[in-house]
């Protein structure tokens, strides 16, 4: 989950992509009743004069759990793109990195706590609990 920039300056790849697979820590999930599955990161980099490095990302996975509303069994696939900048030195707005390497699992978790729905629903209709 890391990007060599340094090394990949040296070998004139200033642009590229990547991809792998991640298991994220239980606690990322904010829908009660829920799990995110394995997830499966896609990106594409570019690295500047100035050594910052924007990256578009893509994070795809399984959530799985119980209904919102009426607690029977749910399941969506979520996909999430978006974009950062790494830049050597800190600032408030974008990721920080040490000018050699990007370890990306901050920007990867960012991502998935940004694309989780508020609710998970086993249908788009779903009524909820049925108390009839």
């Amino acid at each position: 989950m890391e990007l060599e920039v340094k090394r990949l300056i040296a070998h004139g790849k200033y642009a590229g992509s990547f991809s792998f697979d991640y298991v994220p820590p239980e606690n990322l999930c904010l829908v009660p009743l829920c799990k995110i599955g394995e997830v499966k990161v896609e990106g594409e980099y570019e690295i500047f004069d100035d050594d910052c490095v924007e990256i578009k990302l893509t994070v795809k996975y399984l959530l799985a759990g119980q209904c919102s509303y009426c607690l029977n069994e749910a399941k969506k696939e979520v996909s999430y793109l978006t974009e950062v900048l790494f830049v050597p030195e800190k600032d408030d707005e974008n990721y920080y990195y040490d000018g050699n390497k990007i370890n990306l699992k901050t920007a990867v978790d960012d991502a998935i706590l940004m694309s989780q729905p508020h609710v998970l629903l086993c249908k788009e209709d779903c009524k909820g609990i049925d108390v009839t």
